[in-house]
């Protein structure tokens, strides 16, 4: 085990943070509205009696960047603790896919599958997980490994639900949060320590963000209304539906200064 450098992870994040802003600042200016209008159901709108196109846009943008968001920033965090344990323990990358971590910790053997958050998956989703933990066991079994081996679900925020001995979920273990960060590093508070990093010139960032996350919202409302609105600018309901459940509706990109009606 070598001692975690809180200097050398500050300057990993402050180093690579612009992953995560730049991923963030292309999705949005590749959006498209007919990504949005099928993100969203449209029968949701009509009974909450929504009247504009703006009212519709700011509803469906703002939850669609948000759950790409969520996916860009949980992998950018992923990629932040594999760095860490392969600083401290050697960590490497597992055989088998799916377990992101293989590491020897206090003689123990730790097999851990990496995500964002607690609530990650289906039930189909952590059955393939026990499967591919299963795998794991059996390769290390083959090949005459005898050290005890522990396979973790490991989150990077939110609370395990034990407070005090963990207790395994079938065949491994669930840590979230600061459990999870202090395993793979041996830091009991580094889940508080990387906060700050973290906050490296987000200001500046998410300034250049705002800019174009207002012309994309400005875009998507003439297309919408331009797309999906009549003459006298009432939202075309029907149109909308069906745009937004049939694969075989097409709704022509309309001409230059002139309504579809």
């Amino acid at each position: 085990m070598t001692k975690l450098d809180l200097n050398d992870v500050t300057r990993y994040v402050e180093n690579n943070i612009k992953d995560f802003h730049e991923k963030r600042l292309a999705k949005v200016n590749s959006i498209k509205l007919s990504d949005v209008i099928r993100a969203k159901n449209p029968y949701l709108f009509k009974a909450k009696n929504v009247t504009t196109a703006s009212e519709i846009i700011d509803g469906i943008l703002s939850a669609f960047l948000s759950s790409s968001e969520e996916g860009i920033f949980g992998n950018w965090l992923e990629r932040l603790a594999i760095y860490i344990n392969q600083a401290v323990y050697g960590g490497q990358k597992a055989a088998v896919d799916g377990i992101d971590l293989d590491f020897v910790k206090d003689g123990k053997r730790y097999l851990v599958a990496i995500k964002s958050g607690p609530n990650w998956g289906n039930d189909s989703q952590y059955k393939k997980l026990i499967d591919q933990f299963n795998t794991a066991r059996k390769r290390l079994s083959t090949s005459g490994g005898k050290v005890e081996t522990i396979c973790v679900n490991g989150c990077c925020y939110g609370r395990s639900q034990d407070k005090s001995e963990l207790k395994a979920k079938g065949n491994y273990y669930k840590m979230c949060g600061q459990r999870f960060w202090e395993l793979i590093s041996g830091d009991p508070n580094l889940f508080i320590d990387i906060i700050v990093p973290i906050g490296h010139e987000a200001e500046r960032q998410n300034q250049e963000f705002n800019v174009s996350y207002g012309n994309l919202k400005n875009r998507l409302e003439k297309e919408f209304l331009l797309q999906f609105t009549d003459e006298a600018g009432a939202i075309d309901w029907a149109k909308l539906i069906k745009f937004n459940s049939l694969t075989e509706v097409k709704v022509p990109t309309p001409k230059k200064g002139k309504q579809i009606k």
